[in-house]
C-alpha cells in the first residue's frame, strides 16, 4: 500500500483498500502544496480519513496531463473507446458491494439504495455510452453537384467536470460516458464531502486500460479548484451539476475566459399537482417518494405539493401516515429508509429553512426536528398553511421538508407550478389523459412526470428550464454536450 491509499473498515465488515490522492497521468499523486483535506462519516460527525487537497496548481498540472493525453485519446477508434467503457462498467459491477458501502459510508445515503439504485444506474449508464461511441456521427448535405458538403461530430477538447455529493457516482458517470464516449479528455473535481468513491473508481479506470491522462480526478474546494477548472484558458467546456448561484459564477467564469462551453445541471423547485380524479393510493406512495427520496437531497425532489380541494384532506391524512413510518437511522441497517443529511453545515441550511416556516406562519404539521444526538439526522417533515411568498415555497431546501397547499382549477395550478425561478421538473396525478397531456405540455419544466415520480432513464435527456440549467445530460441529446459540429465544402468542379 502507498502512501496515496488507506484501509477503510465498512460498516459491512469488510475492509477496503481506498486511494486518497490526485489522480494525474493514471497514477495517485501528492498536491504541490502537500495539504490534506478530512471527509467526515455524516452518521456520526467523525473523520473517516484524510484526502489530498489540490489546489490551482495542480489543476494546471491535470489539465496538461489532458491536453496531452487528447493528442492520442481523439485518435482512438471508436470501437476501443466503447470497448474500454465496456470493461470499466464490468469492473464496477465486479466491486458494486463494495463501492455501495464506501458510498453509503461517505454520503450517509442507505447501503440498500446504494446497491439497488445507484450501482446499477451507473454500470448502465458506461454501458449505454460504450454503445453509442461508434454510432456519432455527421451528415452529407445536398448543396449542388459541383460541390460536396459534410458535417463532422469532432471532440471538444479537454472537459472539466464539477460535481455534487449527493450523487457521487451517478453524477461521475453521467459526466464521464458521454465525454469519453465523443473522444474528450476529463480533468473531473469530485465534491469535497464525497472524494473517496470517485477515487475509487479512478483505479478502475487505470485497470480497465485507460491511457494516461484521459481521466484525471483532482480533490478539492470549489473556491479554489472549481474557480481554476472554470476559468483554465486550456478547459474547452466545463460541465457542473450543483447550485444555481454557483452555476452563474461558472458561466461567468467563461465569459471571463476563453468563451468555454458549458452545460449547467442547477436547482430546483418542482411543483407536484395531485387531481382529485387520480389513483390517490398510488399518488400518495409516488409522492412521497418524490420529496423524500434520498434525504431530500435532489435536485428535482417534489417539494412543492399542490393538492386539488375535494381530496388535499384526505390526501394529507395518508401522506402524514405514510411519512410517520420513514425509519430514520443508520443507513447500514436493511430496514432504514433515511440517513443523514450531508453535513453539520447542510443540516444547519435545513433546520434554518424550518424555522423561518414556523416564523412565516406555516403550520409544521409533523417533524421540524434533530432526529438522534449524533449525526445530521433531521425527522421527516410536513408544512402546510403555506402561501407561494413563503420562504420554503420559494428556495431550494434540499432536504426531506415538503410544503402542501390546496388548488381548485387546472388554471390555478398551473399560475402556482410557475411561481418559481426555478424549472427543473414537475409531476402530474390524474386519470384524465388529456389533462395529463395539457397540463405536461405547459408546464415549464424539463421533466414532467405523469402518475409518477422521480423515474429517470439513462436514454432520456435530463435538464432545466429557467434558472434549473443550460444543455442536457442523459441520452443521445447528452452527444450534443461534448461535441462540436464542422462543416467541410469540398469544390468538384466550381470555377471562378
Amino acid at each position: 500500500m502507498t502512501s496515496q491509499e488507506v484501509n477503510i473498515s465498512l460498516p459491512t465488515g469488510k475492509t477496503t483498500k481506498v486511494p486518497v490522492g490526485l489522480f494525474i497521468n493514471n497514477e495517485f499523486v501528492d498536491s504541490v502544496d502537500k495539504k490534506r483535506f478530512e471527509t467526515i462519516n455524516p452518521s456520526n460527525g467523525k473523520v473517516i480519513t484524510t484526502v489530498v487537497e489540490a489546489s490551482e496548481k495542480d489543476v494546471d498540472i491535470a489539465v496538461e496531463a489532458a491536453v496531452e493525453a487528447l493528442k492520442v485519446w481523439r485518435y482512438v477508434s471508436a470501437s476501443d473507446r466503447g470497448r474500454l467503457l465496456n470493461k470499466l462498467a464490468d469492473l464496477i459491477e465486479r466491486d458494486l458491494d463494495e463501492l455501495a458501502a464506501l458510498e453509503a459510508l461517505d454520503n450517509g445515503k442507505t447501503y440498500s439504495e446504494a446497491k439497488k439504485s445507484d450501482l446499477p444506474s451507473v454500470i448502465s449508464c458506461y454501458r449505454y455510452y460504450a454503445g453509442w461511441c461508434d454510432k456519432i456521427h455527421g451528415k452529407t448535405i445536398e448543396t449542388g453537384y459541383d460541390k460536396f458538403a459534410y458535417t463532422r461530430r469532432e471532440p471538444i477538447g479537454v472537459c472539466g467536470a464539477i460535481i455534487p455529493w449527493n450523487f457521487p457516482l451517478g453524477m461521475q458517470s453521467w459526466k464521464l460516458a458521454p465525454a469519453l464516449a465523443c473522444g474528450n479528455t476529463i480533468v473531473l473535481k469530485p465534491s469535497e464531502f464525497t472524494p473517496l468513491t470517485a477515487l475509487k473508481v479512478a483505479a478502475l479506470f487505470k485497470e480497465a486500460g485507460f491511457p494516461k491522462g484521459v481521466v484525471n480526478i483532482v480533490n478539492g474546494y470549489g473556491n479554489t479548484v472549481g474557480t481554476a477548472i472554470a476559468h483554465h484558458m486550456k478547459i474547452d467546456k466545463v460541465a457542473f451539476t450543483g447550485s444555481t448561484t454557483v452555476g452563474k459564477t461558472i458561466l461567468k467564469a467563461s465569459a471571463d475566459s476563453n468563451l468555454k462551453k458549458v452545460s449547467l445541471e442547477l436547482g430546483g423547485k418542482s411543483p407536484n399537482i395531485i387531481f382529485a380524479d387520480c389513483d390517490l393510493e398510488e399518488a400518495v406512495k409516488w409522492a412521497h417518494m418524490g420529496i423524500f427520496f434520498n434525504h431530500g437531497q435532489c435536485c428535482c425532489a417534489g417539494s412543492r405539493i399542490y393538492v386539488e380541494d375535494a381530496v388535499y384532506d384526505k390526501f394529507l391524512e395518508k401522506f402524514k401516515e405514510h411519512t410517520e413510518r420513514i425509519k430514520v437511522g443508520d443507513p447500514f441497517q436493511s430496514d432504514t429508509c433515511q440517513g443523514p443529511q450531508i453535513s453539520k453545515q447542510h443540516f444547519d441550511r435545513i433546520m434554518s429553512y424550518i424555522e423561518s416556516g414556523k416564523k412565516e406562519g406555516a403550520t409544521c404539521l409533523i417533524g421540524g426536528e434533530r432526529h438522534g444526538a449524533e449525526g445530521y439526522f433531521i425527522k421527516p417533515t410536513i408544512f402546510t398553511d403555506v402561501n407561494e411568498k413563503m420562504t420554503i415555497m420559494q428556495e431550494e431546501i434540499f432536504g426531506p421538508v415538503s410544503a402542501i397547499a390546496k388548488f381548485s382549477s387546472e388554471e390555478e395550478a398551473i399560475e402556482k407550478a410557475h411561481l418559481t425561478r426555478y424549472g427543473l421538473a414537475a409531476a402530474v396525478f390524474t386519470k384524465n389523459i388529456t389533462r395529463a397531456l395539457k397540463l405536461s405540455n405547459e408546464l415549464k419544466a424539463g421533466t414532467v412526470w405523469v402518475n409518477c415520480y422521480n423515474l429517470v432513464d439513462v436514454s432520456t435527456p435530463f435538464g432545466g428550464y429557467k434558472e434549473s440549467g443550460i444543455g442536457r445530460e442523459l441520452g443521445k441529446y447528452a452527444l450534443n454536450e461534448y461535441t462540436q459540429v464542422k462543416t467541410v465544402h469540398v469544390n468538384l468542379g466550381i470555377k471562378i
